[in-house]
Formats: C-alpha cells, sequence, structure tokens
C-alpha cells in the first residue's frame, strides 16, 4: 500500500492511499470464502439437526414406551438374560462384536477412524431390548453413538474431507443430545468438549449450536417436553454455605471415581471370567435379576429417572446412590446397551440428597448440586455440567453450581466413562499431558 501526502488550498497536509489490486482481491476472496463456509455450515447443520433430531425422538418415543411396558409387567424383566443374548447375537451377525461404543465416536474424531453406519440401528435396537428387560443403562450415551454415526454418515455422504467429517460428527452427537435430554446448551458444547479436555473445537461452534437448537425446537414440536426440577430451598450464598457445597464437590468427585473404577473394572472381571459374551449377557443378566428380586422394586432398573425426581423432595432411600453404580456396572460391563450419563445423575442427585438430610442443608440444592458435579466428575466437561446446571434448575443457584463444578472437575483427578476421552493439558498446572483418562 503506497501513501502519498501533499497540501490542500489551506496548506495543511493530507494524504491518500493507493490500494495494491491483487491485495484487494485477496481480501475479497478470503472474505468470500469464510461467507461460503459458514452458508455450507448453515445448510449442512441445519440438515444434520433435522436427520438427527427424527431419530432421537423416535428413540425417545421407543424408549418411553418400552419402559412402560415393562413397568406395567414387571415380569419381563426375567427375560433380561435372553434380551443379553440377543443383543451379543445382533451384533454378531452384523460382525460388530468388539463395538466399543462412545469411545469409538471419540476416537473417530481424534484419529479419523471411521464409525459403521450400522452403529445407529444397532444401538437403537440393542439400547430399548436393555431397558425393556431391566438393564440399568441411560439413553444419552446411546444419543451420542446414534449422532456420531448418523453424522459421520452425512459427511461421507456428501464427500467431505476428514477435518469437517469431525465437525459433522460432533453436530450429530449434539442434536441427538439435545432431543433426547432437552439441554440445547450444553448440548451444544458438550460434543466440542467431551472430546478432548482441556481445549476445544471452536470450529464445530456455529454448526454445533445450529444442530443442538434444530433438534431441540422439533422435539418440542413433537411434543417432548425437557424434564424439570425444582430447588425447594435455596439458601442466601455466604461462606457457610459455601464451605458445605464445597465439601459435597469434593465427596462427589470420590463418588464419581468410584463409579468410574466401578464400570471398568467390572468389564475387566467379566471378560476374564466369562470369556465368551453370550456366557457373559446370561450370567449378568441373571445377577441384574436376582439383584431385583433382593431389592424388592424396579427402582434401579432401566433410566431411573422417576428416582431422580423423588430426590428433590428428599424421599429416596440412603443406599440408593450405592445401589445404582452396582446395577449399572453390572448391567454395561456384561454387554447390554445403553448410555452412562443419566445413571450419573441418578447417583449425584440421590448421593447429595443423602448429604443434605443428613446434615440439615436444603437436600434438593444439594441433589441439584451432587447431580451436575458427578457428571463433570466422569465425563470431565465442566463447562457443558455448568450449562446443565442452568438450563434444568435455573440461574438462582448459580455460585452454588461454579462451586460444585470447579472443585469436582480438580478432584476427579483423570478419571472418566471413556477411554478413548484425552486429558490434553493438565487439570493442576499449565502443563501439556496429553494422556487417556483410566
Amino acid at each position: 500500500m503506497k501513501t502519498n501526502f501533499f497540501s490542500d488550498d489551506r496548506g495543511a497536509t493530507r494524504h491518500t492511499n493507493s490500494i495494491n489490486p491483487e491485495l484487494l482481491m485477496h481480501k475479497l476472496k478470503h472474505n468470500l470464502h469464510r461467507l461460503l463456509t459458514t452458508i455450507k455450515w448453515v445448510i449442512f447443520s441445519l440438515l444434520s439437526g433435522l436427520v438427527v433430531g427424527m431419530v432421537g425422538i423416535a428413540f425417545s418415543v421407543s424408549l418411553t414406551y418400552v419402559t412402560g411396558l415393562r413397568l406395567a409387567h414387571p415380569r419381563i424383566i426375567a427375560f433380561l438374560p435372553v434380551g443379553g443374548v440377543v443383543i451379543v447375537a445382533l451384533y454378531r451377525i452384523l460382525h460388530d462384536e468388539k463395538d466399543t461404543g462412545t469411545n469409538l465416536v471419540l476416537s473417530a474424531i481424534h484419529s479419523g477412524n471411521e464409525i459403521p453406519v450400522r452403529m445407529a440401528p444397532l444401538i437403537f435396537i440393542s439400547t430399548l431390548i436393555t431397558h425393556l428387560c431391566g438393564g440399568s443403562a441411560g439413553r444419552e450415551g446411546a444419543a451420542l453413538q446414534l449422532g456420531g454415526s448418523i453424522g459421520n454418515a452425512l459427511g461421507r455422504l456428501f464427500r467431505f474431507d476428514q477435518k469437517d467429517q469431525h465437525i459433522m460428527i460432533m453436530c450429530g452427537m449434539s442434536a441427538a443430545f439435545s432431543a433426547l435430554f432437552g439441554t440445547p446448551m450444553a448440548a451444544a458444547i458438550f460434543s466440542m468438549e467431551v472430546v478432548s479436555v482441556g481445549i476445544m473445537h471452536y470450529s464445530a461452534l456455529v454448526p454445533c449450536v445450529i444442530a443442538s437448537l434444530t433438534a431441540h425446537q422439533l422435539a418440542l414440536h413433537f411434543g417432548l417436553q425437557p424434564p424439570v426440577y425444582v430447588i425447594e430451598e435455596l439458601p442466601v450464598f455466604g461462606a457457610k454455605s459455601a464451605v458445605v457445597i464445597s465439601l459435597l464437590s469434593i465427596l462427589c468427585a470420590l463418588v464419581s471415581i468410584l463409579f468410574c473404577v466401578c464400570l471398568h473394572y467390572s468389564e475387566y472381571l467379566y471378560k476374564k471370567w466369562f470369556q465368551n459374551p453370550f456366557v457373559r449377557a446370561i450370567v449378568g443378566g441373571s445377577i441384574i435379576v436376582l439383584l431385583t428380586f433382593l431389592v424388592g422394586n424396579q427402582d434401579y432398573n432401566g433410566t431411573g429417572v422417576d428416582v431422580i425426581h423423588h430426590c428433590f423432595d428428599g424421599t429416596v432411600a440412603s443406599y440408593a446412590f450405592l445401589l445404582k453404580i452396582l446395577f449399572t456396572a453390572l448391567t454395561l460391563a456384561a454387554g447390554f446397551k445403553g448410555g452412562e450419563i443419566v445413571p450419573s445423575f441418578f447417583i449425584g442427585a440421590s448421593f447429595g440428597c443423602l448429604f443434605g438430610s443428613l446434615i440439615g442443608f436444603s437436600p434438593s440444592l444439594c441433589a441439584a448440586s451432587g447431580m451436575i458435579s458427578v457428571f463433570c466428575g466422569v465425563t470431565n466437561s465442566p463447562i457443558t455440567a455448568l450449562l446443565i446446571g442452568f438450563e434444568l434448575f435455573g440461574f438462582d443457584g448459580m455460585p452454588y453450581f461454579l462451586l460444585s463444578i470447579a472443585f469436582s472437575y480438580m478432584l476427579s483427578g483423570y478419571f472418566g466413562l471413556y477411554k478413548s476421552q484425552k486429558i490434553v493439558y493438565s487439570k493442576f498446572k499449565t502443563n501439556y499431558i496429553n494422556k487417556q483418562t483410566h
């Protein structure tokens, strides 16, 4: 760029800019490329939100139906071992015995591994079988696999390069999470945050936000309402209450570690003692049936969403969180399909309710704080956990949620639900560590 100086009639010095045409064209092309890229992602994230949202809605409706069927006919739980055999057979028929579930989705974003299209129908059907027969599992983990598989398929269909396919996978994950759980802000961020702890793939921000909001609006249109939890007593935030919630979050970090260890160790023991997957399914299903008979109810089978609601009015058993850990670990390790996220909500809410009841400090607030603390601890996703707190419980409890998540994130260490999740930066120092969770 050249600058020419000259004097006007009043003797003042002025200057004009002579613009380089080549530089101007370069800038125009660059801005045009950014505009076209934005338009591309608006279109394809809308498409992802619509497609995955519809699948998520169908999955949610089906899940509600089979759960209602089981509760109306409690004896169906006796068929859980049979359901396990069917699930193993389905995966074997489709040559997917080594399926690693959500770990495969995260690994695909890290390394570019392909997510087979058959993952979507497999996880859809097998999760329904698990819930119909009374296995203890969640739904959002299955949603992440559904969304990731469909997103990856859309990326391949439209011949996206590998990096853009990764964004499509995250779009699908956000859309499915949003449609099923009704928390669009958290869903938009979760798929970006859970992959690599310590960094976020902000290139996926606009696509994930649009896909999440699209799926959420679609779910609302078809009558799927997000869960509502009411914190009945919200104490004024002060030094004493801050100490109480901090102590709860520290304990929740330990509970989240316990949950992760039980999940991974149960899987190790099952595979060690019962190498045949059919035998694992039969033994695991039989154990769950026996435990359900001993407990005398089905509070710990399925998602346990009804029990989560009871945590907010203080009417939940003191040992509920331990039984949910046991039921979920034994179910998923045996080869049944589903998710771990809703069980983590159950565990956190029931533990928080117990803590609040014991010390006489707002059991409903402790249930809410415990719920997001354990979720944060097992997923290593503090921003998502905070947004879940806002979307489920409102903004009035903000200082409590902030404290809960901060301590839980730091003190849960490098444990996690997903072995393919990477801890890029240390939780304790600004050090690059790039290690996987355990």
